[in-house]
């Protein structure tokens, strides 16, 4: 199998993939702190992309839209410890410290390779080859040491991990507009702007006059062929990063609007 996973509780795991690439679209309930062992992980955001390396320590905040791609690298496989910093721990942490909530900023943090994060969650790794449960409390008190030490080297990282507001509703063409290669199921795409499923249906077609499926095929087809014709990119390199699930169906896709195949553009 290329892909393992093992968990030591529901909140802490170890991956290792060893395949070509593995690709995920996140908009994650909790925040997400990894420690990249080895391979590499490219994230793309709406409007930047980061590329992390082996040894890099990262915080993926909650609800931040992205796809994250990992790769193996230099013979290694894509290996890596993330720990899930959920809203009821961080309210647990943070219920008697008085710290007033400010407006979250979501966009992924790179500690680089910090040596007290990277030791705390490299301390976590013979617990992985354990047969017997991983008790709670040792859990709970890495997670503890994580967020005290996240709080150590980044003064600012409070008005992340205390703010536990939920998404309220905004502007649903200019949210559209940035997030649309973004493949979200059309309900989480709802609450990120703060609409049930029902509403967020509604108000899209008020907005752009046709169902969110048919605009989201539309715009992705139209960025691929920005893409394949302006930046001479090759279909397999893109069908990934604009929210279709795999090539032929994204080739299939493309003839069917354009007309021709997306390999046209490559030959020219």
């Amino acid at each position: 199998m290329d892909y393992k996973v093992n968990y030591i509780t529901p909140e802490i795991k170890l991956s290792c993939y060893e395949g070509k690439l593995f690709r995920t679209e996140a908009a994650f309930d909790d925040h997400l702190l990894v420690w990249l062992i080895s391979g590499e992980t490219k994230i793309i955001l709406a409007d930047e992309s980061f590329v992390l390396g082996a040894g890099n320590t990262f915080l993926i905040p909650r609800n931040q839209l992205a796809t994250i791609i990992n790769y193996p690298k230099d013979g290694l496989p894509h290996k890596a410890v993330a720990m899930h910093l959920s809203t009821e721990k961080l309210r647990e942490f943070y219920d008697h410290k008085h710290i007033k909530s400010q407006v979250q900023v979501s966009k992924i943090i790179s500690f680089d390779k910090h040596p007290l994060l990277e030791s705390c969650l490299a301390s976590l790794i013979p617990y992985f080859e354990m047969q017997e449960n991983f008790p709670e409390n040792i859990a709970s008190l890495k997670i503890n040491e994580a967020i005290n030490i996240l709080r150590t080297i980044d003064e600012n990282i409070d008005s992340i991990l205390n703010n536990f507001d939920e998404p309220g509703k905004i502007d649903l063409s200019d949210f559209m507009e940035k997030n649309f290669m973004f493949n979200m199921s059309l309900a989480k795409f709802g609450y990120l702007t703060g609409r049930s499923l029902t509403t967020f249906k509604r108000d899209f077609h008020k907005n752009f006059n046709m169902t969110p499926q048919r605009w989201l095929t539309k715009k992705r087809l139209e960025l691929a062929h920005y893409q394949l014709a302006e930046k001479n990119r090759k279909p397999i390199d893109i069908y990934y990063e604009i929210g279709f699930e795999n090539l032929s169906h994204f080739s299939y896709a493309f003839k069917k609007h354009f007309g021709y195949a997306p390999t046209r553009l490559t030959r020219q």
